[in-house]
């Protein structure tokens, strides 16, 4: 019980809090344990040993960043400029509506991203600040020549060969 005294002669006492009836669980956590009954399919058993799709996922990252990081800097420039190009190729394909993957946009953008993490973290290890790394940067932005993406220039020559054979045919 608490009991409150006052200047006043009087003291005020406030009946104690009623306590919950409800035990307080001991309950901390689940423990998962698979238990297999006597007969279960041994396919079942196999494929709980199987590495699940984002470790998969992870080890094709890891793999591509090992690829990227065996290139040149000056490969993972051309590289990005390529990349960029198939990406404005891939916008200009939805804006007409054309059929394209949608997983493309995603899988190009990280590509990208990729490969210039790897390039600022060569440039972090030669002790380029950021400040200088953005100088160099806009500098290597403007000094890029516009030249049509790779998907481009198989289409073109896709397009000549089929000009090619339709001309041998008239002839």
């Amino acid at each position: 019980m608490l009991s409150l005294s006052i200047a006043s002669p009087t003291t005020v006492t406030f009946p104690p809090k009623p306590t919950s009836q409800i035990p307080k669980p001991s309950f901390n956590g689940v423990q998962l344990r698979h238990s297999w009954p006597v007969g279960a399919p041994q396919q079942l058993q196999a494929s709980m040993g199987r590495p699940s799709s984002s470790v998969v996922m992870m080890a094709k990252r890891d793999q591509e960043m090992e690829e990227i990081r065996a290139k040149s800097t000056e490969e993972i420039n051309e590289e990005v400029v390529d990349l960029k190009g198939e990406l404005f190729m891939l916008r200009l394909q939805k804006s007409v509506r054309n059929e394209f993957k949608s997983s493309d946009f995603r899988r190009m953008r990280k590509r990208i991203a990729r490969m210039l993490t790897v390039r600022r973290e060569r440039e972090l290890e030669e002790g380029i600040s950021k400040r200088l790394s953005r100088k160099l940067d806009r500098q290597w932005k403007k000094s890029i020549v516009v030249r049509p993406p790779p998907s481009l220039k198989k289409l073109q020559e896709e397009e000549a060969a089929a000009e090619a054979a339709e001309a041998e045919k008239s002839a």
